[in-house]
């Protein structure tokens, strides 16, 4: 099962990167939210998916009776979604303000932005 979520992750870096290298903001930002997730699984699948018991110790023992499963990859995800969420709303706006100011989405085109006949920086000192 642990080998189909390594394939599972591998498709969505490389669909990650393959939309992060478009031209267009709207694909550069389903990049970003499919490469969260791609790394929310890579963490998931890094703690081993079993079916063991919750860490919970009973009264009167000071350590758990039999194998318990790790919930810091569970905290580390559930941390990851909101970081990423909050990161993509961010990007969501940012993009709106630029197509709304440019009316494109195309960063191409977008240089337009770009003063043309300004002096190039010096190459050394």
């Amino acid at each position: 099962m642990e080998a189909w979520f390594a394939l599972l992750v591998g498709i969505f870096f490389s669909v990650a990167v393959y939309l992060m290298l478009s031209k267009f903001i709207i694909r550069m930002l389903l990049g970003v939210a499919v490469l969260g997730n791609a790394v929310n699984l890579l963490i998931f699948t890094g703690g081993r998916l079993t079916r063991d018991v919750p860490p919970v110790i009973p009264d009167g023992t000071d350590a758990l009776a039999a194998p318990a499963a790790n919930a810091l990859p569970q905290a580390l995800i559930l941390t990851a979604i909101v970081i990423s969420f909050s990161f993509f709303a961010f990007l969501l706006v940012l993009s709106w303000r630029a197509y709304s100011d440019l009316a494109t989405d195309n960063t191409d085109e977008m240089r337009v932005a770009e003063p043309v006949d300004e002096p190039v920086p010096p190459l050394g000192y």
